[in-house]
């Protein structure tokens, strides 16, 4: 056996232990949907706000007429 490299028969599939992974990801495309549904509720907020403010300034505006 001098100056031959010895054979290793591979070992099957199913016999290969499988690591466990740290963190599984099960999101699924969730957090993207989260992520959409923070963005147009601050949209919303945002032109709600700028509606109330309008409005604000409107009464005062008549209020300086009468």
């Amino acid at each position: 056996m001098t100056g031959q490299t010895p054979v290793q028969t591979p070992v099957p599939a199913a016999q290969t232990p499988v690591p466990t992974p740290l963190f599984v990801g099960t999101t699924n495309g969730s957090e993207r949907r989260k992520e959409r549904g923070v963005t147009l509720r601050v949209l919303v907020y945002v032109v709600v706000a700028h509606l109330l403010a309008f409005f604000i300034w409107l009464l005062f505006m008549v209020g300086q007429r009468g």
